[in-house]
């Protein structure tokens, strides 16, 4: 059996990216379609439609891939 202090110490985590994105326009097409991709590209996978997780191995990880989401948000279409 695993103690439960064992497993508090690998401080595994998940993220998760909820987004609604504008799609009215082909502009904003294109732009929602890049940062979907490039959540795809970052390692994280489409749970349902505008809700993307990741799996990470500790909270550096988690930090680093917040950073790159965040990135995405104040760059669109890049």
């Amino acid at each position: 059996m695993i103690s439960h202090s064992r497993l508090n110490a690998y401080r595994i985590m998940w993220l998760f990216v909820f987004f609604d994105l504008p799609t009215n326009t082909k502009r904003e097409r294109k732009s929602a379609a890049a940062f979907r991709k490039k959540l795809i590209k970052d390692g994280f996978s489409m749970m349902q439609y505008s809700v993307y997780t990741r799996h990470c191995a500790s909270r550096q990880s988690a930090a680093v891939h917040t950073e790159r989401v965040k990135k995405c948000c104040l760059r669109p279409g890049r």
